[in-house]
């Protein structure tokens, strides 16, 4: 459980910081104005409290796994609020980076 529990934080964090990104960038590249980006600014501020709900305890190991799922989940996001159509080397890359990202968080660690 401890697993699927990381994996749903990871999940929701990247909701929050993609989320929060896109509304900023439709804010201001595409002039929709203070209230998307207010709501970004807020969005990204979430980002950063459900990074702390991970149930390992260090900073960078977080972080640097959570870089694997921002890659693969801003793809996601493209391709689903913008239209982007991710081609195969953008597929393979974005599995790369979580095969990176459940090595780092995953893999069994000695004592």
């Amino acid at each position: 459980m401890p697993i699927a529990r990381s994996a749903a934080l990871f999940v929701v964090a990247a909701l929050f910081e993609i989320g929060g990104a896109w509304l900023v960038w439709q804010g201001v590249r595409e002039h929709r104005g203070w209230l998307w980006i207010g709501a970004g600014v807020l969005a990204l501020g979430a980002y950063g409290f459900v990074a702390t709900l991970q149930p390992d305890a260090e900073f960078g190991r977080i972080l640097a796994a959570y870089g694997g799922v921002f890659v693969a989940g801003s793809l996601a996001w493209g391709a689903v609020a913008d239209g982007y159509r991710p081609d195969r080397w953008d597929v393979t890359g974005a599995l790369i980076c979580l095969a990176g990202m459940a090595v780092i968080m995953y893999a069994p660690r000695g004592g």
